[in-house]
């Protein structure tokens, strides 16, 4: 019951997740936009009020007519729209579903003993640390560099890198690419919390109050408003890789990592200039030669099977050839037992409850399972997860002759 329990908190958590991240994400490629396809307003009534750019749409029927002041209007409407719940609550479902799935299962799905051996303690520990370390270090960035926002960019870069880099030495590589995303997110949605919203209230109370507004408000929620926009595609990227293993299993994945989100702020690049009226293919061709270069890199290279022993009996086909090769059943149930069923059985070591609900401790249900087992442990080798039962390509291989050969349970 306390899988089923926390297959429900997973979905529904990453659900609102999901509506709340589209939300926040759309509302910034929004304002961005709107921010760069402004236009002079040629109404001199309009300029003697303040406006300083505005924009003439149509959508669903209706026409519209935003229009952006150099600071505010003279007086300020009492319906005043603040854009913070989306951040906020993308950032807590974020969160928590981050806990629930992967805090929670420390051992199985934060660690993988070939590549940082630790107890599931420490690795809490870690990524705890490691999403507040990114913030730390970010801000620090941010408030002594400010000045310039090309040695910020920068800096900022190398420290993402560097970061991604560490991740992926110390956590599995599942979990060191979704905690980056985290960190970025962290960064974004602090941004907001610290930076941005703040500043927009002093510039609001100001106005009421009838004081000058300090131009550095503004200054400030720009820079980490621009930030925050070059971030959401490495975030999605980080977000949706661990449905592909082929990215967070390669042997250099911190590369893969660092290399996709290049791709993706270059692509971001290609848009923002294109509000402005600037068109430059260069930007796009430059991410996607990054990404065909991370193809090329992770491609699977034709090895020889590694052939286990005893060499297996050969099975004949209808037309006398050899049709596939035969495994003893007996071997796979040997595998099935020393590997899988410690998440997957009617009463598991490693969780509370059976994994996915698949139990793996009978021949009828792996039989039911020959598919799944082929593609998750044979194919993509993600399972299991971070390889904690030490499963051997010898014996991977081993059950991928038997799928091949029919996935008989009878031999």
């Amino acid at each position: 019951m306390e899988g089923y329990i926390l297959d429900w908190a997973n979905l529904l958590l990453r659900w609102l997740h999901v509506i709340t991240a589209i939300a926040w994400i759309g509302s910034s490629f929004y304002f961005v936009w709107l921010d760069n396809s402004l236009t002079r307003p040629i109404d001199t009534g309009l300029k003697d009020k303040g406006v300083d750019g505005e924009l003439w749409a149509v959508h669903g029927g209706g026409f519209y007519n935003p229009q952006k002041y150099l600071t505010a209007p003279k007086s300020l409407p009492e319906n005043l729209h603040w854009f913070y719940w989306e951040s906020y609550s993308t950032w807590m479902s974020g969160f928590a579903l981050l806990v629930v799935l992967y805090l929670f299962n420390a051992s199985t799905f934060l660690i993988d003993k070939n590549v940082y051996d630790m107890s599931p303690g420490a690795a809490v520990g870690f990524a705890v640390t490691y999403l507040i370390v990114g913030w730390v270090v970010y801000d620090a960035i941010c408030r002594i560099f400010g000045k310039s926002d090309k040695t910020v960019g920068m800096l900022v870069a190398v420290y993402v890198a560097v970061a991604a880099f560490a991740a992926c030495h110390i956590f599995s590589g599942r979990a060191a690419f979704l905690l980056t995303g985290a960190m970025i997110a962290t960064i974004m949605s602090a941004n907001v919390l610290f930076w941005i919203i703040p500043g927009q209230r002093k510039v609001v109370a100001a106005l009421k109050a009838g004081q000058p507004v300090d131009p550095i408000h503004g200054k400030h929620a720009k820079q980490r408003s621009v930030h925050n926009t070059y971030f959401t595609l490495p975030v999605l990227f980080a977000m949706l890789s661990n449905h592909y293993s082929m990215t967070y299993a390669a042997k250099n994945n911190w590369l893969v990592l660092i290399m996709v989100m290049l791709a993706g702020v270059l692509i971001r690049q290609f848009f923002i200039l294109k509000h402005k009226g600037k068109i430059n293919f260069a930007w796009p061709t430059a991410g996607v030669a990054c990404l065909g270069l991370v193809a090329f890199m992770i491609a699977p290279q034709p090895q020889p099977q590694p052939q286990p022993q005893p060499r297996p009996q050969v099975a004949k086909g209808a037309d006398g050839d050899a049709a596939a090769t035969a495994v003893s059943f007996v071997k796979v149930q040997e595998i099935m037992n020393t590997r899988c069923v410690q998440c997957h059985a009617e009463q598991p070591k490693m969780m509370p409850t059976a994994a996915k609900g698949i139990k793996l401790d009978s021949a009828d249900s792996i039989k039911s399972h020959a598919q799944l087992i082929y593609q998750q442990a044979v194919q993509q080798k993600t399972m299991p997860l971070g390889n904690a039962t030490q499963i051997t390509d010898d014996e991977r291989a081993l059950l991928g002759q038997w799928f091949e050969g029919g996935a008989k349970t009878t031999n």
